[in-house]
């Protein structure tokens, strides 16, 4: 796992959209498309913005989403609602280029089983995803794997409902069998309450949700207060 430490959270964003925008280019190259898995948060939103001005072979590009709340359409609680605006709106992609999770059915049990389907049919079967972004909650969480839920011990779907309420919100997420798969893990990290839970990332302590994820390839990119707390003798690279 590499680690790159920048002064603030713009400077996150728009290295993390040139870092996405560099994968797109030689994921095209390679297989013939680019499938991007996007969390939420006000970070991400931001580097979506900077990644709809970079040199993107939108045609070839798919984004699914990693987790996403039970809440009603364009309800600000929604990361679709985010990511349409932050992405969608300014980047020259179609509509079904982004692929929602199906959170408006009267049975999402099913619906979830279904964003699994879908995702076989973008990624293969079973799918592998090109690269999913990350973020980590002072809580250790991730996606919307939360301490304690049932979903953490799936090992047989790649998407579920969560068991639990978390901050008001039932969820659907991306469960590890899916994440651990991927081609790459893109973690963002910034803020001083995420301090105490990034070198319990960096250690791969398992006790936290977070640090259960297990990719072939993982990059973390945060700001100097995230990181304030990463052993100075680590392999850290500052910017």
């Amino acid at each position: 796992m590499d680690i790159e430490v920048f002064s603030d959270a713009n400077v996150v964003a728009r290295e993390a959209a040139k870092l996405i925008a560099s994968e797109a280019r030689d994921a095209v190259a390679a297989r013939g498309k680019f499938v991007m898995a996007v969390s939420g948060g006000k970070t991400p939103w931001i580097m979506l913005r900077d990644l709809a001005q970079q040199n993107v072979p939108w045609n070839a590009i798919h984004v699914v989403q990693v987790d996403e709340r039970i809440a009603p359409p364009g309800d600000p609680d929604r990361n679709l609602t985010h990511l349409r605006e932050s992405l969608l709106a300014k980047a020259p992609l179609q509509p079904e280029q982004i692929h929602a999770m199906p959170m408006e059915s009267c049975n999402l049990e099913g619906a979830s089983a279904r964003y699994g389907v879908t995702l076989e049919e973008i990624a293969g079967s079973p799918p592998i995803l090109d690269l999913v972004h990350l973020g980590l909650g002072p809580d250790g969480h991730t996606a919307s794997l939360v301490p304690g839920d049932p979903v953490l011990e799936l090992q047989d779907v790649d998407v579920a409902l969560t068991g639990t309420i978390y901050q008001g919100r039932r969820r659907m997420t991306l469960t590890y069998p899916i994440i651990n798969r991927s081609r790459f893990v893109l973690w963002l990290v910034t803020g001083e309450e995420k301090s105490a839970m990034l070198p319990r990332l960096l250690a791969g302590d398992v006790s936290i949700p977070a640090g259960r994820v297990r990719a072939n390839r993982i990059v973390v990119l945060a700001d100097q207060a995230a990181a304030s707390e990463v052993d100075k003798n680590s392999n850290v690279e500052v910017a």
